[in-house]
């Protein structure tokens, strides 16, 4: 039974391996390297950040990072989610990405957003089954370290909790 639980400094070297992981497979993100803690610390924001446990074992991680610091923004967030390769297809990435739903509410977030690479069809999926809908394309928005240009589909859910 995998259980969610904050992230805390301690799961860092698990969550950056699966990080590694995510950014080896090529359709997780446009980071070429994992940060250190005090990077993940800076950049990932404290109240949302969660891990996904099969026993004592962190098998996936969820976080939340703001849309800007301005005001007005304050009640919006992109979504990361990433599952160790060794268990997915389990439910693990459903069951981080709900609870992040529900925490983010809890913190007054309006609105989760999600850049997905168009070829990612697993994360689109998910995010689809979570709430969440396309609302555009950007093409060639990126380009990977290897010279290759990304496009990345727009995801967003908007909370019928938080008004």
């Amino acid at each position: 039974m995998v259980s969610i639980d904050p992230l805390l400094e301690q799961h860092y070297p698990s969550v950056r391996a699966i990080f590694e992981e995510g950014i080896a497979g090529g359709d997780a993100t446009f980071e070429a390297v994992a940060p250190d803690w005090r990077g993940f610390d800076d950049r990932f924001l404290p109240a949302c950040r969660l891990v996904a446990r099969d026993g004592g074992d962190v098998v996936g991680w969820a976080a939340l990072t703001p849309y800007s610091r301005r005001e007005v923004y304050r009640g919006v967030a992109e979504v990361s989610v990433y599952v160790a390769s060794s268990s997915r297809g389990r439910g693990v990435g459903r069951a981080l990405l709900e609870a992040l739903i529900a925490f983010s509410e809890a913190e007054g977030f309006w609105t989760l957003q999600a850049g997905i690479f168009t070829e990612n069809a697993a994360s689109l999926a998910l995010h689809h089954a979570c709430g969440f809908r396309i609302v555009g394309e950007r093409q060639r928005i990126g380009r990977m370290p290897d010279g290759r240009w990304r496009d990345v589909v727009l995801m967003e859910r908007r909370s019928a909790a938080v008004d």
